[in-house]
């Protein structure tokens, strides 16, 4: 074992360093993981610009990354169900206390969870890493340590899905072409949606979409009319969405959905946009449109681990680019620019494979 911890700290704003820290030991109910991959999600560059998410802020130095899987290499003296070797996929959200929200399995939102890389909680992009081990699950032997890291933005998927009731024959009508947004065109797929239509700015991305199964690539232009393109959304499906999944946060694109949306259909928000937003709320009142908010997920890696076993979902195509740990500042600059879809580090230096 190495007797360096490369880290990858967020110090301030604009302030990203590579550091040595300590190799944590892990509590009797904890493991000691050598991560291996670990992908950059866009809540650690937004941290890595502003400083800042909500109410979350950086006040002291914070260790990024909280889409990762690794292996295990030490475990703690209660663990019974993980041994050294084991392949694992983290969740990064562990309840620090048995309060009413984990007892009803709501624990996503406990308002005293530790999650990774949420201020004032260290994420795992680093060389090793301590976690809960009830939080760690094994990978089958025919899924990679990326996919495994995947896991986590496909929960986000799963969860969103479920919120949205997507069933067997559903319609979907997913806005944003991002990460989240793929990860929900291949959950809803794989969920029964029989026809789902993607909007986007980006051509890339669009078809990126159309590769990975949807229907009904829409092209959006800055400053088209939310209400033109909800037309345009039902005359490609030949009727309005059951479901509609918020994948961007803009303000107008929130709009597009609640038109776009059939009555007595779900609107789902994922995207994180500004705090306050004005949306055509009577519309959405008078038609019986459900508005569903997501945070982060609950429940999901047993879901995940086994859609991706099964091969009914692939996430294989999300990873565009790679970079060892070493180059992580450039790793996140390229995705500060858009450039590709999902950026992955690899903090083996032995194992650079996926």
């Amino acid at each position: 074992m190495d007797k360096e911890n490369l880290s990858v700290v967020l110090h301030s704003p604009g302030d990203l360093r590579l550091e040595h820290r300590p190799i944590p030991e892990p509590g009797p109910n904890e493991v000691l993981l050598q991560m291996h991959s670990v992908g950059i999600c866009g809540s650690d560059v937004h941290y890595w610009q502003h400083g800042r998410i909500g109410s979350f802020e950086v006040k002291k130095p914070m260790v990024l990354g909280h889409e990762a899987a690794g292996r295990v290499v030490r475990v703690g003296t209660e663990v019974k169900h993980l041994q050294p070797g084991d392949r694992v996929a983290i969740e990064p959200g562990v309840p620090r206390e048995m309060d009413e929200f984990f007892k009803t399995g709501n624990y996503n939102l406990s308002p005293t969870i530790f999650f990774c890389a949420t201020p004032p909680d260290d994420g795992s992009l680093c060389r090793y890493y301590k976690h809960s081990a009830n939080f760690c699950y094994k990978l089958p032997d025919g899924l990679t340590f990326e996919e495994g890291a995947l896991i986590e933005p496909l929960s986000v998927g799963i969860h969103a899905c479920r919120r949205a009731g997507v069933t067997l024959g559903s319609t979907a009508l997913i806005c944003g072409a991002g990460p989240i947004g793929l990860v929900c065109l291949l959950v809803a797929k794989a969920m029964g949606a029989s026809q789902v239509v993607i909007s986007d700015l980006s051509d890339e991305r669009l078809a990126m979409a159309k590769e990975l199964g949807a229907d009904f690539p829409l092209q959006v232009k800055m400053g088209d009319m939310p209400e033109e393109l909800a037309r345009n959304v039902e005359g490609q499906l030949g009727g309005q969405p059951h479901v509609t999944i918020e994948c961007t946060g803009v303000e107008s694109s929130v709009q597009t959905a609640i038109y776009a949306t059939r009555p007595g259909g779900v609107v789902v928000l994922v995207g994180l946009g500004s705090e306050m937003a004005t949306v055509p709320l009577l519309n959405a009142a008078v038609r019986e449109v459900d508005i569903r908010g997501v945070f982060r997920y609950r429940n999901t890696w047993p879901m995940a681990i086994a859609m991706l076993a099964s091969k009914q979902v692939n996430v294989k195509p999300l990873v565009t680019h790679r970079f060892p740990l070493e180059q992580a500042v450039q790793a996140f600059e390229t995705t500060r620019q858009g450039l590709g879809v999902k950026v992955m580090l690899k903090c083996d230096k032995s194992d650079q494979n996926p």
